[in-house]
């Protein structure tokens, strides 16, 4: 994550990458988006310690069993979920 804000440089390739990891980690992203994104990563360090970052609250999230977020407070389990949608939705 690098390259002057606001210049068209690295930096907004790397908010465009953030947008779409979702939809990257879902192989739902065209063929040709995702040739982009993986190019970007390929000279972006920081943009692949991201993903790498998702990978691993994926991987995580995936071994939650509903005993382990029995005692989550619902307004703080909502918000997580809401934001979880909504990056989905993106």
């Amino acid at each position: 994550m690098n390259g002057e804000p606001g210049t068209g440089g690295t930096e907004e390739r790397c908010v465009d990458l953030v947008e779409q990891l979702t939809a990257y980690l879902d192989g739902t992203l065209p063929v040709e988006e995702r040739r982009r994104i993986e190019q970007h990563l390929e000279r972006c360090e920081g943009c692949r310690t991201a993903l790498a970052q998702w990978r691993t609250v994926v991987r995580l999230a995936g071994r939650l069993t509903t005993a382990d977020v029995a005692d989550v407070d619902p307004l703080l389990r909502d918000r997580l979920m809401a934001t979880f949608l909504e990056a989905r939705r993106r």
